[in-house]
């Protein structure tokens, strides 16, 4: 796989691997719980994080697919160009409050360091975890930003003949 294309795919790529550690560190769980009478704590702590990571990446993988939900009772009954402009100014919505919370996210983690917070059950470092915040939403602002782009760029499209 070349650089590019790694760079392109890099959310699903990060997408498929907090799957797949959250299902193994579930699975061994289970198996603890079963086996030993035991949970393992940490698990549930790691498996709550990873899911932020996947949630802000998986936002980012639909808003590149363009698959994010939407009600389109307005834009059904605007003209293509009425409709390209919602369009637009949806995106822009989208860019701003993505980039809040990566703005934000970033002064999370700077107050987590600050304050030497650590975590529950591993006693790890809550930045390191904290951190998953303002790189998902990073990787969520970068893409709304490349479809407001392409969509800038796209004509309007034609109307639609009744039938």
């Amino acid at each position: 796989m070349n650089f590019k294309k790694f760079l392109n795919n890099i959310e699903e790529i990060l997408c498929a691997i907090c799957l797949s550690v959250m299902t193994i560190i579930a699975f061994m769980n289970v198996v603890s719980r079963f086996l030993l009478s035991a949970s393992l704590s940490f698990t549930d702590e790691i498996t709550t994080y990873l899911f932020v990571l996947l949630s802000l990446m998986g936002s980012a993988v639909a808003a590149k697919r363009g698959a994010h939900l939407g009600l389109t009772v307005l834009t059904d009954i605007v003209s293509p160009s009425v409709k390209k402009i919602l369009k637009i100014i949806g995106f822009v919505f989208a860019i701003i409050f993505s980039s809040s919370i990566f703005y934000y996210g970033i002064f999370m983690v700077q107050s987590q360091m600050q304050r030497g917070q650590v975590t529950a059950n591993m006693q790890w470092a809550e930045w390191i975890f904290g951190s998953f915040v303002p790189i998902g939403a990073f990787f969520l602002t970068l893409r709304f930003i490349q479809v407001l782009i392409a969509e800038i760029k796209t004509k309007p499209e034609t109307e639609k003949e009744e039938v």
